[in-house]
């Protein structure tokens, strides 16, 4: 098992009550071959899931103009990562999903106009749960190259969270948006609580 170091410190976002765990660092640098293709659809995922909001709200202009940037942004990087698999011979395949992501949709309202606002903070969530776990890939990823590479992802995770923070708060009173993401962050950390047993970026 790699034994884990603590070494510079990386950013992170106050929105998560709580950091991610050595046990989940561990199982992800002994796994990183799942991990990168965890990462994959993580990326196909997220460009999805901006696609859909403006699906749903083609009328919120500032919406889609900010969600169209993710959306490339996100296929940008399904494609960088989908070339690290095809250096390390990793076939392109399905991979169960851990309960993270299942267990943090069930938390959104399903009546509009909450239906919106959790949808737009769990997004955000999620954004910022990749930020730090990349994060701490690169921070203790033994190989050099493949570090650099998450580190170089982190900036766009800090802002796509934003992104969906801002939507937030455009569209809905402050100080219901926070004490929303704020219960919403409370549930994100006890999903995560337990490491799931199969390694995941989420798990």
């Amino acid at each position: 098992m790699q034994k884990i170091v603590q070494t510079e410190q990386l950013p992170t976002i106050n929105a998560l009550k709580e950091s991610t765990s050595n046990a989940w660092i561990e199982q992800a640098l002994s796994n990183l071959d799942i991990i990168l293709l965890d990462h994959s659809h993580c990326e196909r995922k997220a460009a999805g899931v901006a696609l859909n909001f403006m699906f749903a709200y083609p009328s919120n202009t500032k919406m889609v103009r900010e969600l169209t940037k993710i959306a490339q942004e996100e296929l940008e990087h399904f494609e960088l990562v989908n070339q690290w698999l095809e250096r390390r011979n990793i076939p392109l395949a399905p991979l169960p999903p851990p309960p993270y992501g299942a267990a943090l949709k069930a938390q959104v309202r399903p009546h509009k106009p909450y239906k919106f606002l959790d949808s737009l903070l769990v997004t955000g969530l999620i954004e910022a749960r990749s930020h730090e776990r990349l994060g701490l890939l690169a921070t203790h990823c033994p190989e050099p190259e493949l570090a650099r590479f998450y580190k170089g992802l982190m900036a766009s995770e800090a802002r796509h969270f934003g992104v969906y923070w801002v939507l937030a708060d455009t569209y809905f009173d402050r100080q219901i948006v926070m004490e929303r993401l704020d219960e919403l962050a409370v549930v994100e950390s006890e999903i995560l609580s337990t490491l799931h047993p199969e390694p995941r970026i989420h798990s």
